[in-house]
């Protein structure tokens, strides 16, 4: 999953990023509401962190834009106001959840987990192929009913394969879902994740197996057997 930390504090924006990192997250990062809006065009996110005062377009103007646009990526506003109607403000603007500056990390993670899981789609909170299956929420993969321990890379690419299971899937896709707008595609960092998920499952019962598509990407498949 992909989040985007819009704060005009770089210490605060580094820390915000590396709560996100550690749930897991690929992590893009905004010190402006220009930059926020050119990275929310041309890209798609599960979730959005907006400070509600930032150097313009600010956070209020963002919101409405983003919804006026149709977007409905959940947001969690930070603000240093605590008036009730600076709240009401943002909420009625788009905004899904508030949180007051000073805050404690773990509060911020909490909301987020919360955010995402509100926004699950008519799908379950889980995937499965085979007798493999990945819990969102809890971030948790098994196969064959023990646990198998992934990296936050390794995680969030196969649960990419696994909400396209069956389909052909370009290393460009991957790299857009679940990797920082910063990534050097030309890389073979997605073959190398891709090789270690596949020795992880190698010989696990019922596993899934990745394919190769030559020239074009990957494609996870149920096993046969």
């Amino acid at each position: 999953m992909k989040i985007l930390v819009v704060e005009d504090s770089p210490d605060l924006l580094e820390a915000i990023s590396e709560e996100m990192r550690d749930e897991l997250y690929a992590v893009d990062e905004a010190r402006d509401g220009e930059t926020a809006s050119e990275l929310m065009a041309v890209n798609e996110y599960d979730g959005v962190v907006l400070d509600f005062n930032i150097p313009p377009p600010d956070g209020i103007a963002l919101l409405r834009e983003w919804r006026g646009q149709g977007k409905s990526v959940p947001i969690l506003m930070l603000t240093a106001r605590s008036e009730i109607d600076d709240r009401v403000l943002g909420l009625d603007s788009g905004a899904d959840d508030y949180l007051t500056k000073p805050f404690d990390f773990s509060e911020l993670r909490a909301r987020m987990r919360s955010l995402l899981r509100r926004r699950a789609k008519p799908m379950s909170p889980g995937l499965a192929a085979g007798s493999l299956t990945l819990d969102r929420a809890r971030r948790h993969v098994e196969v064959a009913g023990q646990g198998l321990k992934l990296s936050a890379k390794e995680f969030a690419i196969l649960e990419y394969l696994l909400s396209r299971k069956g389909a052909v899937v370009s290393r460009t896709e991957i790299q857009e879902h679940v990797w920082e707008s910063s990534f050097d595609s030309m890389t073979n960092v997605i073959d190398v994740f891709i090789h270690r998920l596949r020795r992880k499952m190698a010989g696990k019962k019922g596993a899934p197996s990745i394919m190769t598509v030559k020239g074009v990407g990957y494609r996870l498949t149920e096993s046969e057997g």
